[in-house]
């Protein structure tokens, strides 16, 4: 292994050497022709291989995504550039020493280029070199060179605002360290490029130059060479060595307009990203109107007297095909990526499913059902999923936030006639129903007279009976109300959904209430938080209050009332007292039946009992709660005895005691009526119509 990762750490410097070794020599040829004469099967192999390295240079820039990924553009042009110069001064040695014998004098390629290009005639290849010449140098070399000049400036102005772009990112976290340094690299390979792109372009600009003046020198000297040193006449001599300096130009000028046309096509790729098929026919074709007008256009030309029909009608034709494809073509994509995506998706779920991550993650409420009892609910299936989106919908307008979605299941583990009721993933509750048969709720007041078997509410704990369906009507006309298994069902699972508030109010909730909020009173939430309380903090104040089934949709005044007494005191408890004050008029609104709000106090002995158990500190605040517990026994008995003598006289009340004893008092009340709301004097708005049953004494 050790060896395996020296050889190829040492691959650079060994394999790699040798084609560096081979790339110095190839450069060093170049620079040999330039000074020593070659024969022309060499300059032939030279002009081959200078035509298929311009080719290769422009399939390669047809072909790449974007222009950084051809990065070495500039030194490949310059080494092809240099090249044809090589070549040049190779065939203008071999033109001048040899033209007088033949067009034979420079190669094969250059006197196949003088007959089949030229058509034996010097007139016509001196007017095609001159038209190659102006393509090459005034329209691609030209427009290449400006457009290399802008992305330069551009690019190298814009590398501050990329830059600090890069560093925003980083500091907020967006990107990791290695993709800062991905992206500072790619940006300085990218400035770097446009520069050099800059001066390579001049080398095409200058190659043209040059092309333009050695073929002038090829035909000049050519002509005094063969006039003086070898007596040719006038005409003859200027007949061959125009012939072939404008064969050698013209293998020359062919091979730098190809690479000039590449230059081009890489330099005004800018932003795009694809091949230029890509970005050409993408851009092009993808507008189906546009390729109809120029279709209609061309028919309407083909149409006009005296125009040919066929070289207007068939691109029409095609256009007009292209046109009305392309929409058919686009809707099967989207169709088909649609497709595919809901294809991953599902896949996707199904490796979610069976993963085991996601058997660790547990449903904040779940309610199972029995094999039995969920055949029966599902085939209601439409019904059940209705009323529990109206329980949470009710559930949000009562206390201010959105409970969890309530997942149903059905389970082999769960018997087969009970229901489950699990919060966070631990069952709370549990009940067993009756297939065929409904409840009703008798309490104190006597039974109906029909058979049936005794039993108890789940959700409230009254006595209740359960009665066959065929005796419904019977129940009726004694007036009982019979109640079927869902609405059982549902019913308990409200009750214990309103018990379990404040578990089901996660940090994630919070911070979602604290966004909808208007912008006044996100500032005022951004003051006092973290500064006077912390989020976590403010979450542990609005459960508090949901324990105490205190609604939390005035979240508003609850911000007031937290920013009034957080820099005074730390603990909940305290805020959480302060806030109840401050929301009197919503805790009684919500507890008063018909404007009267009905209380049950505790009379003096036991205010006194609770005053004597509070303990002060030096600066009067309490800080514990000291009461014999024979007290407390004492105390929960009396107060069982007075609530269920009012409950059973149909009374809807709340228990009413000092502010400072109200959380101890709440402690022992709630483990014994934990839907029994328990107010202080302070906390009985003004105006609110009172009305006292009694005192617990």
């Amino acid at each position: 292994m050790a060896d395996a990762t020296i050889s190829a750490t040492q691959s650079p410097a060994t394999g790699g050497g040798a084609r560096d070794i081979g790339f110095a020599v190839g450069i060093v040829i170049i620079l040999t022709i330039l000074f020593l004469p070659i024969p022309p099967i060499m300059i032939d192999a030279g002009l081959a291989i200078s035509i298929a390295l311009s080719v290769l240079i422009l399939m390669v820039a047809l072909w790449i995504q974007r222009p950084l990924e051809f990065s070495s553009f500039p030194t490949i042009l310059l080494i092809a550039t240099l090249l044809r110069l090589a070549l040049n001064v190779a065939t203008t040695r071999q033109i001048l020493a040899g033209g007088h014998a033949g067009d034979g004098a420079a190669g094969h390629i250059i006197q196949g280029f003088a007959k089949f290009v030229m058509s034996g005639d010097f007139v016509i290849g001196l007017v095609i070199f001159g038209i190659l010449i102006t393509v090459n140098f005034v329209v691609i070399t030209k427009g290449a060179t400006r457009i290399a000049e802008v992305g330069a400036r551009f690019t190298l102005d814009a590398i501050p605002g990329k830059q600090m772009a890069i560093d925003a990112d980083l500091s907020a976290g967006l990107i990791s360290d290695k993709q800062a340094q991905e992206r500072r690299r790619e940006l300085e390979e990218e400035s770097a490029f446009f520069g050099s792109m800059d001066g390579a372009s001049k080398f095409v600009r200058g190659d043209a130059i040059a092309g333009l003046i050695i073929t002038a020198v090829n035909i000049f000297g050519g002509i005094v060479i063969g006039a003086t040193r070898h007596g040719m006449e006038l005409g003859d001599a200027a007949d061959v060595f125009v012939k072939l300096a404008v064969g050698d130009g013209l293998v020359t000028q062919i091979p730098a307009l190809v690479v000039s046309l590449a230059a081009g096509l890489l330099v005004s790729k800018g932003g795009t990203r694809g091949s230029a098929e890509q970005a050409v026919m993408g851009q092009l074709g993808g507008y189906p109107k546009a390729l109809s007008v120029a279709a209609f256009l061309l028919l309407a030309l083909s149409l006009v007297p005296g125009l040919p029909f066929l070289p207007f009608a068939i691109p029409a034709g095609l256009m007009g095909f292209i046109a009305h494809s392309i929409p058919r073509k686009r809707a099967e994509r989207l169709a088909f990526a649609e497709a595919e995506k809901i294809e991953k998706e599902l896949a996707t779920k199904v490796d979610t499913k069976d993963s085991v991550k996601e058997s660790l993650k547990t449903n904040e409420i779940e309610l199972c059902l029995g094999k039995q009892l969920s055949t029966q609910m599902m085939n209601a299936h439409g019904e059940l999923a209705h009323r529990v989106s109206k329980m949470r919908r009710k559930f949000a307008q009562q206390y201010g936030f959105v409970v969890p979605d309530i997942k149903l299941a059905d389970s082999v583990a769960v018997p087969q006639k009970e229901y489950r009721i699990k919060i966070h993933g631990t069952v709370i509750a549990a009940q067993e129903l009756r297939i065929g048969e409904v409840m009703v709720i008798t309490g104190d007041a006597g039974a109906p007279d029909v058979p049936g078997d005794d039993t108890r509410e789940p959700a409230f704990g009254m006595k209740a009976m359960w009665i066959s369906q065929n005796y419904v009507n019977e129940i009726t006309r004694d007036g009982f109300t019979p109640i079927d298994n869902m609405s059982v069902m549902l019913t308990h699972l409200s009750e214990v959904i309103r018990n379990n508030l404040p578990q089901l109010l996660s940090y994630k909730d919070m911070r979602t209430l604290i966004d909808r909020l208007d912008p006044e009173y996100k500032r005022l939430v951004e003051d006092i938080c973290p500064s006077q309380i912390s989020y976590s903090g403010l979450q542990a104040v609005l459960k508090l209050l949901l324990a105490e089934r205190v609604s939390i949709r005035n979240l508003h005044l609850i911000l007031e009332a937290v920013a009034e007494i957080a820099p005074h005191v730390r603990r909940s408890e305290q805020i959480v007292e302060h806030v109840r004050m401050r929301i009197a008029q919503q805790i009684c609104g919500d507890l008063a039946e018909g404007g009267v709000l009905k209380v049950l106090r505790l009379g003096n002995r036991w205010d006194l009992a609770f005053h004597q158990g509070l303990k002060r500190d030096n600066k009067g605040e309490v800080v514990e709660f000291d009461i014999d517990p024979r007290l407390i026994e004492q105390f929960g008995n009396e107060a069982t005895e007075a609530v269920r003598a009012r409950i059973a006289q149909g009374h809807t009340f709340t228990v009413v005691t000092a502010p400072e004893a109200r959380p101890y008092v709440r402690l022992i009340i709630e483990r014994l009526f934990p839907a029994m709301p328990v107010l202080s004097h302070v906390e009985i708005a003004r105006g609110v119509e009172v009305e006292a049953l009694g005192t617990i004494s």
